[in-house]
């Protein structure tokens, strides 16, 4: 989906934002003079206005007028007083993109009113390093333009794929809180070579980029996990061993129960806010 002429609106300049603008630069689908950004901290917009040659102001009506699609980068409790800022200068023929964790569709456009494409999004924070993975989700008003114009912003951070909004909590159980399953595992794994004398930072240095080089053999091989897995593991050699006391520990029964518990709170807090 090409962004060209489109304008892009930010309100909230925090580090998501500023890693959609950062993806969207680098990967050429808009113009630094595209986009335009509001946040309530002065010299915030004066770093972003620096970096990225963007358009940038206080006004967050300001930005909804002059802007194609609009990506609502603001924290979940401050997204209802922001919505009835905009509403009056929202128009049916904008795309309204949230990234604010339990706020469903249905809400935005309560409080926009009208018939306003609504997208919600639940990326990761590997999306500031250019690596995020993002669920994209159509509200009732939401054609598939206005999807493929999200799938594209967020794919400029990452990959970007299309999901029913009623499986967004197991998304956020999933990849949203994903990253810190991540860091646990390789922070785990480091301590153990550490305990046996390897020193830390060689430690870090051959985790991390084993971790890194067994998600990208996934992708590109498209091959099942189960299946990798088999293919590095010896009939009694050393990968077998450490995979029995994987499974002595129950460590797949603990990511499950990981993923399902962070599903349901996802659910429960998007329930508060309803």
């Amino acid at each position: 989906m090409s962004l060209k002429g489109q304008k892009i609106g930010f309100l909230g300049g925090g580090a998501m934002g500023e890693a959609l603008i950062s993806g969207l630069l680098r990967a050429g689908l808009v113009a630094p003079s595209a986009i335009y950004i509001s946040d309530v901290k002065a010299e915030r917009l004066e770093y972003l206005e620096q970096k990225f040659g963007i358009n940038t102001t206080g006004e967050n009506t300001g930005v909804v007028g002059k802007s194609d699609i609009v990506v609502l980068a603001v924290k979940p409790q401050v997204m209802g007083p922001i919505l009835q800022e905009i509403a009056p200068a929202a128009r049916p023929d904008q795309a309204f993109i949230s990234i604010a964790a339990g706020i469903n569709t249905g809400y935005i456009e309560s409080c926009l009113k009208g018939p306003v494409p609504v997208i919600r999004v639940m990326p990761n924070t590997p999306c500031l390093v250019g690596e995020g993975a993002s669920a994209v989700s159509a509200g009732k008003h939401a054609g598939s333009e206005s999807i493929e114009k999200a799938l594209a912003i967020f794919a400029a951070a990452g990959k970007a794929v299309e999901v029913p909004e009623a499986l967004l909590d197991i998304v956020t159980g999933l990849s949203g809180s994903g990253p810190a399953y991540m860091y646990l595992i390789l922070e785990g794994l480091i301590d153990g070579a550490v305990n046996l004398g390897l020193p830390r930072d060689l430690a870090r240095t051959l985790i991390t980029q084993t971790m890194f080089g067994t998600a990208k053999m996934v992708l590109e091989t498209g091959e099942h996990p189960a299946r990798l897995k088999d293919k590095v593991t010896t009939p009694g050699g050393t990968t077998m061993a450490g995979l029995a006391a994987l499974e002595e520990g129950a460590l797949r029964f603990v990511l499950m129960k990981a993923v399902e518990a962070a599903a349901r709170r996802s659910g429960e807090l998007s329930n508060l806010i309803k």
